[in-house]
């Protein structure tokens, strides 16, 4: 891992919390995720199982973590399994947790080899009345593949037939939601880090350049800062290329006179920043990107003052809603006859701005949260309003990551530039 080592108080914090969440005789069990082939020899890079993460700290693949705080065996209350390295794994892949970094890395006592994890299981078992198991209950993912986490419920459920299976999903939505400090300081490094990126951007772009030099440029500065890269597949998107909501071509040459959509962030252990900006390929926005980009800021900013604890999910948009259809018809995109006669499934204002203002972010980008749980204090969050608009080649979206606190909000990339005059400030420097 590139990363600073993380405080492993974090990770007991999170063990301890969902412990408390498990009913007497309650035992759950994590997996790590799968390592996928990328081609004959070679796998993708690995990417940790979110909540496996989040309870123990480890990034490794082939771990399994177990919690049964009523164990009358109190070494197996909380116990952590790895894969032994050995000599060939040195040779070929390098580093692998021992014993000792485990316990430095989770705060757990008890680590024992994957190989052991059967006998332990099967001597534990018999005595708790519920097991937890962990699936992908993200509401934006289906899957149709039998991942880990599948295969492991359904050779568990052929063994320990009469045992009671529960959902480890629910506790741990409520539980990833609210950010720890240290979550939170994690965070703050991804959007720094994005900050910088964006900044380098800034005095690197210049008509005729292409959508991956600029790529190139952000993920040089990721990879300089220890930053595990990008947390998703960046959009470099100029003149009408915006007008895809997830365009990641990223090969078209940027030319004079347009807009460049740029929607990235960097992951910094794990968690993640996710920032979007627009920015005019020659360093000056004509009159019409002009108002249309202070139009989005516009919403934008509004809003962020709506973005508060107790801010009901559906309501918020609705009223997001509101403010764009006003800026809308400033642009003469719309007419009041059109708001008039519009839909109530499908408003007017949806033909420019067809997507969500925000979502949760955390250790997934699209953070595994309550959309039907009002804002609370801990919460972070996108706020990205855009307006697209394919009959004038243009597309402009905003978007700054959200701290919700018990006084109102904190802007985590409030020093990123975004006003127009800092942007071609910057640009012409």
């Amino acid at each position: 891992m590139k990363y600073k080592e993380i405080s492993s108080s974090l990770f007991s914090m999170n063990r301890e919390n969902f412990a408390n969440l498990l009913p007497d005789n309650g035992i759950a069990i994590f997996q790590s995720n799968d390592e996928f082939p990328r081609s004959g020899d070679q796998n993708f890079p690995f990417k940790q199982n979110p909540d496996l993460f989040y309870l123990s700290g480890i990034d490794q693949e082939q771990s399994i973590l177990l919690i049964y705080p009523n164990c009358p065996n109190p070494l197996y209350r909380e116990v952590l399994f790895l894969r032994q390295t050995n000599d060939h794994i040195k040779v070929w892949e390098g580093h692998k947790y021992t014993k000792d970094q485990a316990r430095a890395t989770s705060g757990i006592k008890n680590i024992y080899w994957l190989d052991d994890f059967e006998n332990i299981l099967h001597s534990i078992i018999h005595y708790a009345e519920c097991i937890y198991l962990n699936t992908n209950e993200n509401d934006r993912y289906a899957h149709s593949l039998p991942y880990r986490d599948i295969r492991f419920i359904k050779e568990l459920r052929e063994k320990y037939p009469l045992h009671k299976y529960e959902r480890a999903a629910p506790l741990m939505r409520d539980l990833r939601a609210i950010k720890s400090d240290i979550e939170v300081e994690l965070t703050q490094k991804a959007c720094d880090i994005t900050n910088d990126a964006f900044r380098r951007v800034l005095k690197f772009v210049r008509p005729n350049v292409m959508e991956y030099e600029i790529e190139a440029e952000i993920i040089h500065e990721f990879i300089k800062q220890a930053a595990t890269g990008h947390a998703y597949n960046p959009i470099i998107a100029s003149g009408n290329n915006a007008n895809i909501l997830h365009y990641t071509d990223n090969n078209q040459k940027c030319k004079d006179g347009e807009l460049i959509l740029m929607d990235f962030g960097a992951e910094y252990a794990n968690y993640n920043a996710d920032l979007t900006r627009t920015i005019p390929v020659n360093g000056r926005f004509t009159t019409r990107q002009k108002e249309v980009y202070n139009a989005v800021l516009h919403v934008m900013k509004e809003a962020k003052k709506l973005m508060v604890a107790g801010a009901i999910w559906n309501t918020y948009h609705e009223e997001i809603g509101e403010i764009m259809t006003e800026q809308l018809i400033k642009l003469k995109l719309i007419s009041s006859a059109d708001v008039k006669n519009q839909s109530s499934t499908y408003p007017a204002y949806k033909k420019y701005f067809m997507h969500g203002t925000s979502h949760h972010l955390g250790i997934d980008v699209h953070d595994f949260a309550s959309r039907y749980t009002p804002f609370a204090a801990g919460n972070i969050l996108t706020c990205e309003p855009g307006i697209y608009i394919p009959e004038e080649g243009l597309g402009v979206r905003l978007e700054n990551d959200i701290l919700i606190t018990k006084n109102g909000n904190l802007d985590l990339m409030v020093n990123i530039p975004i006003e127009v005059d800092e942007i071609e400030d910057l640009m012409n420097a």
